[in-house]
């Protein structure tokens, strides 16, 4: 039984959705610890005592959301070596780029030694049914990579 760690930010509620996908699919077989960055104290050490760690961010412009940044800087402080993290969200094509946050939060991760998960999930602003059961898949595949 993998421990994992979920943390996510949804402004419009689309990424809590997808949060809340991967969490009910993936809860019965994992310790699975879900915070939000609206809501609950998220101390970026507490990473260190998880398996994995999926972090979910809309994106809609070109950078982290405000309630991300404080978090993203606290990440230089924390030792990733042997976790595994994924990032996901919600995204909107209408901007020049598309899901930059979930690029960013990527790339700190890499550079704190994690191994970063391949897929980016990135869905286009609301998910639909195919688009949750793309989330499962996609946890699957997380949770696959973690047991190797």
């Amino acid at each position: 039984m993998a421990r994992i760690l979920v943390i996510y930010a949804s402004l419009t509620g689309s990424t809590e959705i997808m949060a809340e996908g991967i969490v009910e699919h993936i809860k019965d077989d994992h310790d699975v610890v879900v915070k939000t960055f609206d809501f609950d104290p998220i101390d970026a050490k507490e990473m260190e005592n998880f398996d994995g760690i999926l972090i979910g961010s809309y994106s809609w412009d070109d950078d982290i959301p405000f309630e991300v940044e404080g978090f993203h800087d606290d990440m230089d402080e924390v030792d990733l070596t042997g976790k595994l993290v994924g990032v996901f969200g919600s995204c909107d094509s209408y901007y020049d780029i598309y899901g930059p946050a979930l690029d960013t939060m990527a790339l700190k991760a890499e550079k704190q030694n994690a191994t970063v998960f391949e897929e980016k999930l990135k869905i286009e602003l609301e998910p639909d049914p195919d688009d949750i059961e793309h989330c499962q898949r996609f946890a699957d595949e997380f949770l696959k990579e973690i047991k190797k």
